[in-house]
């Protein structure tokens, strides 16, 4: 006798409610979240630094010249571009000079910025108002208004600076051609980029000399330490690190200077002023070479970085040796 065994009645499929999101997908979204705020920005600056540079990379690599501007029809010729620009010995002399002219600059900056620095923290809050103004004011004014300024001053029938010197008895410097004479040029450039740099290192030094402990000056004057002890043992160790920041900043700056050269001498007279940066754009606008000058701003990069490697590289061995 078979026995036939019944089968459990099936349960109505009842829909379960939804779960509201767990913990584990709020974390997601979350982390998810600021990468998709900051997309923007970032593609932005990709398209506007990232996407010319390798524009001039790869003109660097190509014959393209206003033919090939034109039609578009640039054929690669790997280094051949840079070769041309490596036996140059105008190249090599204009990157000697770019060399000079960055070190006087830095030097003459970071000098005049640490005095000014130093004496802003000593004056009176009033005192200190009055130069704090018009180093923010300095520091505002446009570079092709101050260039221009400059243009006035040195102008050799109608500047300030002739006139002065003629009523104090030099008659050599009536209407003496300040730009037509190389060193000359030189020596106001110079003039020019450390008046239009000094405001920002000399205000970023001093923001920087407000942190250090009084109580670190009291104790040293106590021991009987001079002003200029105090100032090497005590306030450089403690703003090194913004101070190394500053000079870092004012390589860069003074390396790839070039509208103040543009506006004012465009290089010359002869070559007298022409740093890489003012030879790239020459060679690419008076040549129609294009392909020589992007690749003379790729060597004006690879220059720069290599002088803040080695300068970056020789802070950190003075940091592990201290």
């Amino acid at each position: 006798m078979s026995v036939v065994r019944e089968r459990p009645a099936r349960r109505p499929l009842v829909p379960s409610p939804r779960r509201p999101p767990g913990p584990a997908r709020r974390h997601t979204m979350s982390g998810v979240w600021p990468y998709l705020l900051i997309a923007p920005a970032v593609l932005g600056m990709l398209y506007l630094l990232v996407y010319p540079l390798a524009r001039a990379v790869l003109i660097s690599l190509q014959d393209f010249g206003l033919r090939q501007l034109i039609l578009g029809d640039a054929h690669f010729v790997g280094f051949a571009n840079y070769r041309t620009l490596l036996g140059d010995p105008r190249f090599w002399t204009v990157v000697r000079r770019t060399f000079l002219f960055m070190a006087v600059n830095v030097v003459l900056i970071m000098t005049l910025s640490t005095l000014v620095a130093l004496m802003i923290e000593r004056l009176g809050r009033r005192w200190r108002t009055a130069v704090l103004s018009a180093l923010v004011l300095t520091w505002a004014m446009p570079v092709v208004a101050a260039t221009t300024v400059f243009q006035w001053l040195f102008h050799s029938r109608f500047g300030i600076v002739n006139h002065t010197l003629t009523g104090l008895g030099f008659t050599s410097f009536e209407d003496y051609p300040w730009l037509a004479h190389g060193s000359a040029a030189f020596a106001i450039l110079v003039a020019l980029v450390v008046w239009q740099s000094v405001p920002f290192a000399a205000i970023t030094l001093y923001s920087a000399l407000t942190t250090v402990p009084s109580e670190l000056y009291e104790a040293a004057r106590l021991d009987g330490a001079s002003a200029f002890r105090v100032l090497r043992s005590v306030t450089l160790p403690l703003v090194r690190p913004l101070f190394m920041l500053v000079l870092s900043l004012e390589v860069i700056w003074t390396f790839r200077a070039f509208v103040q050269i543009w506006v004012m001498t465009r290089g010359g007279p002869g070559d007298a002023t022409t740093i890489l940066p003012v030879y790239a754009v020459q060679t690419a606008l008076a040549q129609q070479r294009y392909d020589l000058g992007s690749a003379a701003s790729m060597l004006t990069v690879l220059l720069m970085s290599g002088v803040l490697v080695l300068y970056f590289r020789q802070m950190f061995r003075q940091e592990a040796e201290l």
